[in-house]
């Protein structure tokens, strides 16, 4: 199999998924019970991907300078604090991995081991 044909085979799934979506009847989504999945589901991905982000560097778990921001953040969001101050917060993790190198600004795809 060719990129291409993996590519239109993707394509056409992503597609059909889509059009089988407006398939569903109107009463099924005004089930309370599926509001409250697709909340549940959301919540979820959101979280994996956090907590990805946050502890993941390659196929390895690290407890870094994120851990730190993160939690920070979450304080903040907890606060109640208006939604720029907890963005900048959480960016605000420079000197914390010791040293106050520029080990804390890692850019993605590059290695996030402990500095």
């Amino acid at each position: 199999m060719t990129l291409w044909t993996a590519i239109v085979l993707a394509c056409a799934a992503t597609y059909l998924t889509k059009l089988a979506g407006y398939a569903v009847p109107a009463r099924w989504l005004q089930n309370p019970r599926m509001a409250r999945v697709a909340g549940a589901i959301t919540v979820a991905l959101l979280s994996a991907l956090t907590v990805m982000n946050t502890f993941a560097a390659g196929t390895a778990l690290v407890l870094d300078a994120r851990l730190a921001a993160l939690g920070l953040a979450a304080l903040a969001l907890w606060l109640r604090l208006p939604f720029l101050l907890v963005v900048v917060l959480g960016r605000q993790r420079r000197g914390w991995c010791g040293g106050g190198g520029d080990g804390c600004w890692v850019a993605v795809g590059q290695d996030r081991s402990m500095t």
